[in-house]
This record gives C-alpha cells, sequence and structure tokens, in this order.
C-alpha cells in the first residue's frame, strides 16, 4: 500500500508542477499518476529490501497530449527514492531522450520541489578512448596488424590527424567531455573506430589512462544519480551481459520504457546472430599474418606460445569448412553460380527453421572450432590483462600488452559472435514452442560475393520475462500506442508481459471528433496497382492549394510511380522523402506553410510515427494501404509458419493486430494538439470490404466518418 506521505509528496509534487509551468490538470495524466503510484507503491519487499510480489509491472497506453513523461517521473521517482532503488528512463528514439534529458527532468527539478540528480547512460562506444587518443597523436597504431583487419582503418592522413588534435585540445582544456555525440561536427565512423574500444579491448583500472577516462568518468555519474535516462539498446545490451554490467542490477531498478512498444523488436535484434563467411575468412586472414608477430612479441611468455602453437592447426582446420559452407549455402539457395547480373541479393529461408543435414553437420564442426579457438585467444587476452595489473607478473612488459590486447579481443569477439551464431544453427527447438528462424542471404561486397548465416528466435517473450520482468523491481510500460484492435494480448504475447500485471488504455484529451475519416468512393483495392495509382494520384491532385498534407505510401516504387503521374504545375508542392533528408524536409514544409503555400508530403513506414506538424502544419493525412506488413521477413514468416502448423491463423492473430497499431499510428500525424482538426482520407477499399476491416475501424479513435 503506498503510504500516506508517500501520497501526499507525489501530491505536492504534482500541484507545483502545475502551478510553475501554467499547465492544465488533465484527467488521463492523473490517472496515471495514481496508476503507477499504486503499482509501484504496492510492491512488497523482505527485510533486505527484495521484491517478493509479482504485480510490480503496470502496462499503460497514453495517447498523445496526455502528458505521459512528467506523469511517469513525478510518480514514479519519489517512490523509487523512498524504496532506496534507482530509476531507468529507456527511449527507443533519441529525440525523446533529449526531450526528457534537456525538458521534463530539469523543468521537474526547478518546479516540483522534489530533490534529485539525473544522468544520461551510453554505451563505451559513443566515448573517446584516451589512450587510443594519445597513440593517435604519437602517430602509432595499437599494434601493426589493427588496421588490416579493420579496412577503414587504414585511412591514414592529414583529416584524421586534424581531428584527433582537436579532440585531444578540447578533452585536455575540459570543453569536451569525450562524447561522441557532444562533439560540434559530425565525425566519420572510419575514423571513430581508431579511437574508441569495446568492453572487451578496454582495460579498465589497469589502464594508464584510467583516472582520466571518459566512460569511466561518466560511469562515476551514473553510481550518484537518481535517474539515469538510457535507450532500450542499452538497456538490452546490459541484460545481454548478466545486467549490473553498464546500468545498476535490475533488482535496484525501477524501469519506465517509454515508446514501450518498440522493445519487443528491439529485443529480437539482440538476440539474433549473423555471420558472413568471407568476412570471417578475411580476420581468419588476419590472425594468420599476424601470428610470427604474436610469436616475436609475446612468445616468451610460455603459457602464451603454447596458445599460439596451436592456432596455426585451428586455422586450417576452419577454412576448408568454411569454404564447404560457402559452397552448400549457396546450392540450397539455388544460386550454385551466384547471383546472376541483374541481382543485387537473394534471401532464403529454411522452413521451420529446420535445416538440412549436410548443413548441420557443418554447424556442428564450426561450433566446435569456433569453441576452441574463442577460448584459445580469450586466455591470450587474459593474460594481456593480468600483465597491465601492477600486482601481477606474467612474464611480459606492460608495453606488449597494451599493443597487442586489442587485436586480441577484436579476434575474440568476432569468434564469439561466429561461434554464438553456429550454436543457434545446430541447436534443436525445444518441442511445442516456436521454431528459431533461419536463412540464408546472398549478396556482392566489394565486387566479391557473400554468404551470410543468420538465426532469430521468432520471439523475444521468454527471455524478457525472465530477465527483465523477472529481475527487476518495478516497471512502467508506456506508448500512445501499445493495444492492438483494442486490446494488450499481442503486446503482451511479442513481449512477455504476464496477465497478473496491470493494464490500462488512459483516455485521450483530444476531441476526435474535430476529425474526419473518409474512405472515399475512389478507394480501391490495392492489388489492382494500376487502379490504385490512379486512385492515389487522383486524391492528391484534389488537395486544396494552400493545405498542408502527408501521404503515406508502403512502398518506395508506388512513391515514384505517383509522382511521376502528377502533373509538372503540382510537383513543386511535393516533398519527397527520397529526395531530402529528413529535417530539411520537415523544415521546408513548415516554411512553406508559414508562407502560406500548400505542402505536400509524400513519406514512407518511418513518416508513420514520430512526425510532430501540430496546428496548419498538418491538415490532411492521405493513407494509401492500410499498413500491413510486407510478408518477406524471414522471422515473422517463420512464426507464421509455425501458428498454422498449430492450427492457427497467422494473419488473424498476427498480421491484423500489427496493422491496427500501425494504422493508428499513422492516423496520430493529425491531431497532436487539443484544438487541431482535419481530414484523414484512407484509399484502401479492403477497410469496408473484407470482414477484419470493421475491427480496424472500430480500434481506432473516435473520429467522423465519411464511408464512401
Amino acid at each position: 500500500m503506498l503510504d500516506t506521505e508517500l501520497k501526499a509528496s507525489i501530491q505536492q509534487a504534482y500541484r507545483n508542477v502545475v502551478e510553475g509551468l501554467s499547465l492544465t490538470p488533465r484527467y488521463g495524466q492523473r490517472l496515471m499518476i495514481a496508476e503507477i503510484a499504486r503499482t509501484l507503491g504496492e510492491i512488497e519487499v523482505d527485510n533486505e529490501g527484495k521484491r517478493t510480489s509479482d504485480r510490480h509491472v503496470c502496462v499503460l497506453e497514453a495517447g498523445t497530449g496526455t502528458g505521459k513523461t512528467l506523469a511517469y517521473l513525478i510518480s514514479a521517482l519519489p517512490v523509487a527514492k523512498a524504496r532506496g532503488k534507482r530509476l531507468i528512463v529507456s527511449t527507443a528514439t533519441v529525440a525523446l531522450q533529449e526531450q526528457v534529458l534537456h525538458q521534463d527532468l530539469p523543468a521537474l527539478a526547478s518546479h516540483s520541489g522534489l530533490a534529485f540528480s539525473y544522468a544520461l547512460a551510453k554505451g563505451r562506444g559513443r566515448y573517446v578512448c584516451v589512450a587510443r587518443l594519445d597513440q593517435a597523436l604519437e602517430g602509432v597504431e595499437p599494434n601493426p596488424t589493427l588496421s588490416l583487419f579493420e579496412q577503414s582503418l587504414a585511412e591514414q592522413g592529414s583529416d584524421f590527424t586534424l581531428l584527433a588534435t582537436d579532440l585531444a585540445e578540447a578533452y585536455g582544456s575540459g570543453k569536451w567531455e569525450g562524447d561522441r555525440d557532444n562533439w560540434p561536427e559530425s565525425i566519420d565512423d572510419a575514423h571513430w573506430r581508431r579511437l574508441t574500444v569495446d568492453h572487451r579491448q578496454c582495460t579498465g583500472r589497469r589502464c594508464g589512462h584510467f583516472g582520466a577516462c571518459a566512460f569511466f568518468r561518466s560511469r562515476r555519474e551514473l553510481e550518484s544519480a537518481d535517474v539515469i535516462v538510457a535507450n532500450h539498446d542499452l538497456v538490452l545490451a546490459d541484460l545481454a551481459l548478466g545486467g549490473g554490467a553498464i546500468l545498476p542490477d535490475p533488482a535496484e531498478c525501477i524501469f519506465v520504457f517509454d515508446e514501450g512498444h518498440h522493445l519487443p523488436d528491439k529485443a529480437l535484434s539482440h538476440f539474433a546472430h549473423r555471420f558472413a563467411v568471407h568476412g570471417c575468412l578475411r580476420w581468419l586472414r588476419t590472425l594468420k599474418s599476424s601470428l610470427s608477430d604474436l610469436n616475436t612479441g609475446l612468445g616468451g611468455q610460455p603459457t602464451i606460445a603454447r596458445l599460439l602453437a596451436g592456432l596455426p592447426e585451428l586455422v586450417h582446420a576452419l577454412e576448408p569448412v568454411l569454404g564447404d559452407v560457402f559452397s552448400l549455402g549457396h546450392q540450397l539457395a539455388g544460386r550454385e553460380r551466384g547471383l546472376s547480373d541483374d541481382e543485387n541479393g537473394h534471401q532464403f529461408r529454411f522452413e521451420k527453421g529446420q535445416i538440412p543435414e549436410a548443413l548441420g553437420e557443418q554447424a556442428g564442426q564450426l561450433v566446435t572450432l569456433f569453441a576452441t579457438l574463442s577460448r584459445t585467444l580469450e586466455s591470450i587476452a587474459d593474460i594481456l590483462r593480468e600483465t597491465l595489473d601492477p600486482d601481477k607478473q606474467t612474464g611480459l612488459e606492460r608495453e606488449q600488452a597494451e599493443s597487442w590486447l586489442p587485436l586480441v579481443a577484436l579476434l575474440h569477439g568476432r569468434s564469439l559472435e561466429a561461434h554464438a551464431l553456429w550454436q543457434s544453427m545446430s541447436e534443436q527447438d525445444a518441442p511445442n514452442a516456436p521454431p528459431c528462424a533461419r536463412w540464408i542471404t546472398l549478396s556482392q561486397v566489394a565486387g566479391e560475393p557473400e554468404i551470410e548465416f543468420s538465426a532469430s528466435p521468432v520471439s523475444a517473450a521468454h527471455t524478457l520475462a525472465k530477465h527483465l520482468w523477472g529481475r527487476c523491481h518495478g516497471a512502467v510500460v508506456t506508448s500512445a500506442t501499445l493495444t492492438a484492435l483494442g486490446r494488450f494480448e499481442r503486446l503482451q504475447e511479442r513481449a512477455g508481459l504476464a496477465g497478473r500485471y496491470r493494464y490500462q488504455a488512459l483516455p485521450s484529451p483530444f476531441d476526435y471528433a474535430n476529425a474526419v475519416l473518409r474512405v472515399p468512393a475512389l478507394a480501391t483495392d490495392p492489388s489492382d496497382r494500376e487502379a490504385h495509382e490512379r486512385a492515389i494520384v487522383e486524391c492528391v491532385q484534389s488537395l486544396g492549394a494552400k493545405e498542408a498534407a502527408l501521404v503515406l505510401f508502403s512502398s518506395r516504387a508506388q512513391l515514384r510511380a505517383v509522382e511521376r503521374a502528377l502533373p509538372a504545375s503540382f510537383k513543386g508542392r511535393v516533398l519527397a522523402q527520397d529526395a531530402l533528408p529528413k529535417r530539411e524536409l520537415i523544415e521546408r514544409h513548415r516554411s512553406a506553410v508559414d508562407r502560406d503555400e500548400g505542402s505536400v508530403i509524400f513519406g514512407l513506414a518511418s513518416f508513420a510515427e514520430g512526425i510532430d506538424l501540430p496546428g496548419r502544419y498538418l491538415t490532411h493525412v492521405v493513407i494509401t494501404r492500410l499498413p500491413f506488413a510486407v510478408p518477406d521477413d524471414p522471422v515473422g514468416a517463420t512464426l507464421a509458419e509455425w501458428i498454422e502448423s498449430q492450427g492457427g491463423n497467422a494473419f488473424m492473430r498476427i498480421s491484423v493486430p500489427d496493422a491496427s497499431i500501425k494504422l493508428v499510428q499513422a492516423c496520430g500525424r493529425l491531431i497532436r494538439k487539443e484544438s487541431d482538426s482535419g481530414v484523414i482520407t484512407l484509399l484502401d477499399k479492403r477497410v469496408i470490404t473484407r470482414r477484419y476491416g470493421q475491427a480496424l475501424l472500430d480500434a481506432l479513435p473516435p473520429f467522423k466518418r465519411e464511408i464512401g
């Protein structure tokens, strides 16, 4: 039960913020605060503060205009501080992360009366490595063979030298904190890779530059912060490392996942594995070419000498198996002679995730070989790290260890990635559970044929349930679109959220009767491509001369076809996604509207979410077709296949609910403020001719409807 003092603190903070920022109290916002406070306040703990109850998660759909950021901060922060926990606010996009960090948290600190500190959490790869920067200034590579592995690193020249000098001066003077994102100009990826390290290459406290390290300086800020702002990728990366490696232990945290509908897809991408055969052969060649130098530099250490002695035979055993896998992969994909001249790539999926016996045998061999290689490289890296510890004696000089650790750690990481893929390929799927999706992708890389093997779970539900929801002290999942067809079941299924958690769709502050949803008589079935394109052209041409419109297409080909079909007199008003960067396109659109001129944005799926054009900047949204996913995704296709094999209907269970979410998001571009109004035109006749159409319409906000 939420105690009286804590409840009063939350209520007072809310009153202070409403008054200080001159906000209008909103029913949905107050309801959200109460629901979060109730959920988190009722978490039961033992004498050590460890959670013992299992209704510690609330899932809240809160539409645009609810004021959800302030709602979850005001309600969750006092509870977290009272319970001695850390509040982790995680977003899916940089834009929202910056809003929370630079607008909402400062506003809360200034007006709420709550005393708290906050910090931004980023991965190690976003910070400069001072040791690497020092080496760059001296004009040396970490070791002579590392640049052979990362080909782009060989791009020596004045540009990199000048950059390194500028970075070092700014960092040394305190004008820059070592964060790539805060450097005033964009930094080329190839240059940045020379100046940063991953967790395997970093030597931590053993590094001679540890006291000046930008990453560990930021970590020290996190250790004292009450609120940590992160993103979904970082949270998932931390969980993949066991939890508590980057962020605090999940058991000591209350998480808020804003833009929570992205979490399942983000999780899937983290648990997927890929392996490019020629890419692997290239880094194996680098290892072979480095063996002589490795023996010269490190062979004086007996254990390393023994480990290095086994590497030539191991690499020799790997290369022919990889050659066989390359050939077999092309055979299985039906491209024994490679890609034809008119093909950019080709994808082949294994039905039900089942690979043939021949590939399974090769996968088994590769699992064993890469496991051995990984252990060997890990053992060498461990000795090199020990060498950097002044209290340890390994028989090596510190300079030798510092020189060779980056390459060994890099190769160890690649070996682990290869082992993970082939293990996923060769594992038997659990009975009565969805299989792992497995597929092959053929492509051309730098003019050479490449084959990539991929494996991915079709659902992240079990992993999220076990490692996130099961371990955290408490959590809030929120977004403007969490329900599908008005229900939370699809999200529960994808994110591993238990039915016992709290779920609520909060009322919107908007009057959706100010908008009209039209399905005009010219709407057609998109399966008739020519008729559908004619309908889109006719609809676009009918837009008013001063109208601010967004036309959402499902394919780039159709966007271009419609653009070509428009008369020259109209094309001047069109801003196509392909032609301009997103930010510049939006700025040009706003400028045209400010000049009282018409402007029509042509956008793809990414423009159906995250575009904020309130008031007169957007008065008409045209949705060319219902947003059903293209059925060529190997993960989705494997899951659909499994559902059908179990007697289910994959279209109704997956495709229709997912289309419902995307349709709500697309319609949500129009009403961004309480005073907004306008028209949504849907040019897909299936919404009124197919049996699922009514369910899609019923899941939309209560717009006025004009069905032609």
